[in-house]
């Protein structure tokens, strides 16, 4: 099995461009103060002009956004894309995409994002790329020290620490690492976007889905057949994933469980990334090992 692809690591003095491919910016000082994070480490930072722009829920109409991405992906200088943050929108833009048909040859570059990026995310993991699922610009701020400092570590070529949970049992097992969120990614199932997922470690986080919409989506998943080759399932945190008050439910860990614990792959929960903080950063489509014994994660960058 091949690892993916990594852009050359990046280092203070490069350059980086923000965009918005997804959910219309809302979150002005906290955007601010995370683009100063990325300052302070030595990082020039473009904002493509209009970043404040709307349409609906959307960060401008499709093609602006979708100019946005082809813009920064193409200009020889930029090294980096970070998003502004998630909510709906990306997947929109990859209509009649190919990130083939931006280079020729294809010179691959980061791209920094979680939540609706997953779609961006999964779609540069099937050109054969990899990138960073990790805090948006929105986001970043929240984050503890260490987590911060780990994103970091992973974009400039420095080992990254084993990440720890709980484990399910089910042994150790080692595969290309595919974090993603998992709403975004059940939208994605048979769609040209979805990657091969033969062999590949899940890595899934959630936010305010309703333990009977988890049980929903992991039901598809099973049902599809998508998990038939996968070797092992890492479960970040499923934030605010509480049941409505007064309405007869299972707990979201309950949920987990019943859904995917028969599966005879390892599982680990409980990994410290997803919504909320911390959020830790995962490369994608770099071999990773699983510890569903011990409940660690680690990656083999």
């Amino acid at each position: 099995m091949q690892s993916k692809i990594l852009p050359p690591s990046l280092q203070p003095g490069d350059l980086l461009r923000v965009i918005a491919p997804s959910g219309a910016l809302r979150e002005f000082e906290a955007f601010g103060r995370s683009l100063e994070i990325w300052r302070s480490h030595g990082y020039r930072i473009e904002v493509i002009p209009n970043i404040d722009e709307k349409w609906g829920y959307l960060a401008g109409k499709d093609e602006n956004r979708r100019q946005q991405l082809a813009a920064a992906w193409q200009d020889p200088e930029c090294r980096g894309i970070l998003c502004t943050r998630g909510g709906f929108g990306s997947t929109r833009i990859l209509e009649d995409w190919s990130w083939q048909s931006l280079n020729n040859p294809i010179i691959p570059k980061w791209l920094i994002g979680f939540s609706d990026i997953t779609t961006l995310l999964w779609s540069l993991y099937a050109a054969g790329i990899s990138s960073v699922h990790a805090p948006v610009l929105t986001t970043l701020v929240d984050e503890p020290d260490w987590s911060i400092q780990r994103l970091f570590d992973l974009l400039e070529g420095r080992p990254l620490a084993p990440l720890k949970g709980c484990a399910w049992g089910g042994g150790v097992v080692s595969g290309i690492l595919l974090p993603s969120n998992l709403t975004v990614a059940t939208h994605l199932l048979a769609t040209p976007i979805q990657p091969n997922l033969d062999g590949v470690i899940l890595a899934w986080e959630d936010v305010t889905e309703a333990p009977y919409r988890i049980d929903r989506m992991l039901t598809q998943w099973r049902l599809s057949g998508a998990l038939a080759k996968v070797r092992g399932i890492a479960l970040g945190s499923f934030t605010r994933c509480e049941a409505p008050p007064n309405i007869p439910s299972f707990s979201v860990e309950e949920v987990l469980r019943d859904r995917l614990g028969n599966l005879d792959i390892p599982i680990v929960s409980d990994l410290p990334f997803g919504h909320g903080s911390p959020n830790a950063a995962l490369p994608v489509g770099v071999l990773a090992t699983l510890d569903a014994d011990q409940g660690v994660l680690s990656i083999n960058m």
